[in-house]
């Protein structure tokens, strides 16, 4: 047994060749280089606090095997769909920007702000909080960290005439539905 450090080297198989006392023995591609993996993009690029987006890496150098980390945490759920792609699901983490790091082999690549995590929307209440099975009744939704573009289910079908007042009040339409309690998701 020997044991060596390997030079550096260009990324391939390369062959290994062992000399002793003026005689040698190779093994052809005995030893792979790989090139350290690049993070270029992902996509969507934010998502909430609690984690659980499902996220698009793109980049370079990708292989079976590699990790994500958002900020250090790993992702969940990654699969490297080819040398320039990687899906993943973010884990959670705290508000603000973080480096999203892709390692291969032992060498990473990151990037650096590459996904930011934002406060999630919370849900305090509902006026009114009851209405008839056929829909149709306006309700203002009160809660935190609404923003434009919201969206809103009531039992988990889409509401009607959402308006994002602020980031604390929501109003919208009652979809139909069955009798009985439902939670309603912004």
């Amino acid at each position: 047994t020997i044991t060596a450090t390997t030079p550096a080297g260009s990324a391939g198989a390369v062959t290994v060749t062992v000399t002793v006392n003026g005689q040698s023995g190779s093994l052809a591609n005995g030893y792979t280089y790989v090139a350290a993996p690049v993070v270029s993009s992902v996509s969507p690029n934010s998502g909430t606090t609690a984690g659980g987006t499902a996220v698009t890496i793109t980049g370079t150098n990708f292989a079976a095997g590699a990790s994500v980390t958002f900020g250090g945490t790993a992702a969940g759920n990654v699969v490297v769909v080819n040398g320039t792609t990687i899906t993943a699901t973010t884990p959670a983490g705290s508000a603000g920007a973080v480096a999203v790091t892709v390692t291969v082999s032992g060498q990473s690549g990151s990037l650096a702000n590459g996904f930011t995590y934002v406060v999630g929307p919370g849900v305090t209440s509902v006026s009114p909080n009851n209405g008839p099975v056929a829909g149709g009744t306006a309700v203002t939704i009160t809660g935190t960290n609404f923003a434009a573009g919201a969206s809103v289910t009531i039992g988990g079908t889409a509401a009607a005439n959402v308006v994002v007042v602020n980031g604390t009040t929501i109003t919208a339409t009652t979809p139909a539905g069955s009798a009985g309690a439902v939670t309603v998701t912004v």
